[in-house]
C-alpha cells in the first residue's frame, strides 16, 4: 500500500514538473556557442615544446611553443656564408678607374704645354693633333671601364640580393616554428604533444573567445518582424538558487532559412514544426556562461532581472 502511495505521489511531482516546463515564459531558447579557432602548425619538424593543457586561458602573441629550427638555422648560416662570398668579388670601382683618370689629366697637361708650344712656333700641328686623339683613346678606355665594372657591381649586387631573399625567407620559415597563440580566449581540445613531428596545417590546438559568447536561439516565424539584427535583447541563464540571471545582449545574425525544431529547444508557439535560427551576442563578464549551457531571450530593449 505504501509503495502504490509513493509511485503515485511521484508520478504527480513528474507530471507537475513536465507542465512547469512546458509553460514558456521567454520569447526564444536556445544554446550558447563561441567563435572557435583551430591553431594549426605552420612550419615542419618536431614539436619541442608545447606548454599548453585544455582549459588555459591564452593570451594573444602568447608563445605557447616552437617546432625545432635546427636545419633552417644551418641553410640561414650556408646562404650567408655563400653571400660573403659573392659580395668578395665585388670591385672598387674608383680604384680601378684612377689610373685611366691620372693618363687622361697627363694628357691634357701635355695638350696645354704643346699648345703654348704652337703658339710661339715651336710646336707642329701633328704634336696637337697627336695629343688630342690621345685623350679622346683614353676618355673612350675610362668610359669602357666603367660600364664594364658597373654592369661586373650590378650583377654582383643582384645575386647578392638574392641570397638575401632567401635569407628573409628563411628567417620567416624559422618565426613561423614559434607556436604563437592568435586570440585572447579558453583552449578547448588539445590535438599534438611535445615530441611528436608537425608538419604544416596539422592541427595543435582549439581555442574559443569565452569572454564573448552566442546564443544561438530559434524564433517561429511570427516573431521575425518583431526581430531585427542590432536589437537590443535580454538573455538568462539558470543560476544555482533556481533563479535566473540575465545579461544584455545584442542580436548579431538572423537566419534566411527555416529548419525543423531542434527537440531539446522549446518555442513559444510548440505548433509550429519550422523555426529560424538566430544569435545573440552576449558579453560574459562574470564568466558564468558556459559553451553549450542552454539560455532564454527577450527581444526587449530593458534589461530585466529575475
Amino acid at each position: 500500500m505504501n509503495t502504490r502511495i509513493v509511485t503515485l505521489v511521484a508520478t504527480a511531482a513528474l507530471f507537475l514538473t513536465a507542465c512547469n516546463r512546458n509553460e514558456f515564459k521567454h520569447d526564444a531558447s536556445g544554446t550558447f556557442e563561441a567563435t572557435e579557432t583551430i591553431v594549426s602548425a605552420e612550419g615542419t619538424g618536431k614539436i619541442e615544446e608545447l606548454n599548453i593543457v585544455e582549459g588555459d586561458m591564452l593570451t594573444k602573441g602568447q608563445c605557447v611553443g616552437y617546432i625545432d629550427t635546427t636545419q633552417l638555422y644551418l641553410k640561414k648560416l650556408q646562404l650567408e656564408a655563400t653571400d660573403k662570398a659573392i659580395l668578395t668579388r665585388r670591385v672598387n670601382v674608383p680604384v680601378q678607374i684612377a689610373s685611366v683618370k691620372e693618363q687622361i689629366a697627363k694628357a691634357e697637361s701635355d695638350k696645354r704645354r704643346i699648345d703654348n708650344l704652337f703658339a710661339d712656333g715651336a710646336a707642329t700641328q701633328k704634336q696637337v693633333d697627336d695629343l688630342v686623339s690621345q685623350i679622346a683613346v683614353l676618355k673612350s678606355n675610362l668610359a669602357a671601364l666603367q660600364n664594364q665594372l658597373s654592369v661586373s657591381v650590378s650583377g654582383i649586387n643582384e645575386e647578392s640580393s638574392v641570397i638575401a631573399i632567401q635569407v628573409a625567407q628563411i628567417e620567416d620559415m624559422m618565426a613561423k616554428c614559434r607556436i604563437v597563440n592568435p586570440l585572447d580566449g579558453t583552449v578547448l581540445n588539445k590535438y599534438a604533444e611535445a615530441k611528436e613531428m608537425a608538419s604544416t596545417g596539422k592541427f595543435l590546438y582549439k581555442i574559443a573567445d569565452t569572454k564573448r559568447l552566442f546564443l544561438r536561439a530559434y524564433v517561429v516565424a511570427s516573431q521575425l518582424l518583431q526581430v531585427k539584427t542590432g536589437q537590443v535583447a535580454t538573455v538568462f541563464i539558470n543560476d544555482a538558487d533556481d533563479g535566473q540571471r540575465s545579461y544584455p545582449g545584442v542580436v548579431s545574425w538572423i537566419s534566411d532559412k527555416a529548419e525543423f525544431t531542434p527537440k531539446t529547444i522549446q518555442t513559444k508557439d510548440e505548433r509550429q514544426n519550422l523555426v529560424y535560427a538566430v544569435k545573440i551576442a552576449v558579453e560574459n563578464t562574470d564568466g558564468l556562461i558556459k559553451i553549450g549551457m542552454y539560455g532564454d531571450v527577450d527581444f526587449k530593449s530593458e534589461h530585466k532581472e529575475k
